[in-house]
């Protein structure tokens, strides 16, 4: 065995595995949605067994009140990058592959080009905007999608799209949801999530990936594992073997509404806006910019005051939930005038070192 392949010497030395399948890495192309929770034990594994072009997607920043379960970044990686931090981590780890680099938000608008270079995605998202996104564009162009989602003490993994025998595609995420409403879903930040769990669920999909990309084992495709954190007892449900949705286009969805930092210190500073922190009260306490406070999930209570005819900045970290808060906001008052800060703390306060 040359050097080259040393590395993976225990993994070829499985049963009905050996250099075939490890050429199948070598050669496939993968593309990871997400570099937190679930992102950061599915890209560690899958560069270590030697996936040759490995991308990740991801436009938010390190946050310490995430770290507990984003085992790739440190507190000195705060307010930094993610993705781009954890391709020089992994790049590290395996010199062998191609890690590249996708600082961005996916959207309607290039999903079906970032997905066109690759042969599988991964779907480690934490909104369903995206994942609806996803789902589709994995299903127009083809492609499947390893699907894994985390709250509290339940996590969900399953293969989307997968192609059958007699050429057509098993179920995907639309088979199981048609639809939700992200409004009545609370993200881990507030309904909280048992840090190992991203580890087991997050290593559950790499797994898929490399069956999928080694033809080996049974995929979860046409079902759908659900594992209990608490009890350690898994079940699966199987959803059928063939997909009963017709997707012919992406989903036309609400986008963000953003406003620019400079917008908003001018807004500030003419009393034209107001400010108002939707992050917990844990996070308040550490660091505030000012303005009203209501947490995310409290929202719902203070409709008057949201949609009073006021310009309100919705902020928290990164700017991902006060984005989501705004779609819900206008999707149930489309005239609200509500903005989402770009790009969050993180981006106010690198904002406020360059002045």
């Amino acid at each position: 065995m040359n050097d080259d392949l040393l590395r993976y010497s225990c993994q070829i030395a499985l049963p009905g595995f050996g250099e075939a399948a490890q050429q199948r890495l070598t050669e496939a192309k993968v593309l990871v949605v997400g570099a937190g929770g679930l992102g950061c034990p599915t890209l560690q594994y899958l560069a270590a067994a030697g996936v040759g072009t490995l991308g990740i997607a991801d436009y938010d920043i390190v946050s310490v009140g995430n770290l507990h379960r984003q085992v790739l970044f440190s507190p000195a990686d705060k307010d930094f990058k993610k993705a781009m931090i954890a391709t020089k981590r992994l790049q590290r780890q395996n010199l062998q592959i191609k890690v590249v680099t996708h600082d961005i938000k996916v959207t309607v608008a290039n999903v079906m080009e970032l997905i066109s270079a690759y042969d599988i995605i991964v779907d480690c998202t934490d909104n369903f905007e995206t994942r609806y996104i996803l789902n589709d564009a994995g299903v127009l162009s083809g492609k499947a999608v390893v699907y894994g989602a985390i709250y509290q003490f339940e996590g969900q993994v399953a293969v989307w799209n997968v192609k059958n025998e007699n050429d057509t595609y098993a179920p995907n995420y639309r088979d199981l949801f048609a639809d939700v409403d992200a409004t009545q879903v609370p993200s881990c930040a507030v309904g909280g999530v048992i840090p190992t769990l991203a580890g087991i669920i997050g290593c559950m999909q790499a797994n898929e990936v490399i069956k999928y990309v080694t033809k080996t084992g049974d995929l979860l495709k046409g079902k759908v594992l659900i594992f209990d954190a608490q009890s350690m007892q898994s079940r699966i449900i199987k959803i059928g073997g063939v997909t009963k949705t017709n997707i012919t286009a992406l989903p036309k969805l609400v986008e963000a509404i953003t406003m620019y930092i400079d917008e908003v210190k001018k807004g500030l500073a003419e009393n034209t806006l107001e400010l108002l922190d939707i992050r917990t009260d844990e996070e308040r306490d550490e660091i505030d910019i000012g303005g009203e406070h209501i947490e995310v999930d409290e929202l719902e209570d203070y409709w008057d005051y949201i949609n009073n005819g006021t310009t309100k900045v919705l902020y928290c970290s990164s700017g991902k939930r006060s984005g989501e808060a705004v779609k819900m906001i206008k999707q149930k008052f489309p005239e609200a005038k509500v903005f989402s800060l770009d790009g969050g703390l993180g981006a106010w306060f690198s904002y406020l070192d360059e002045e």
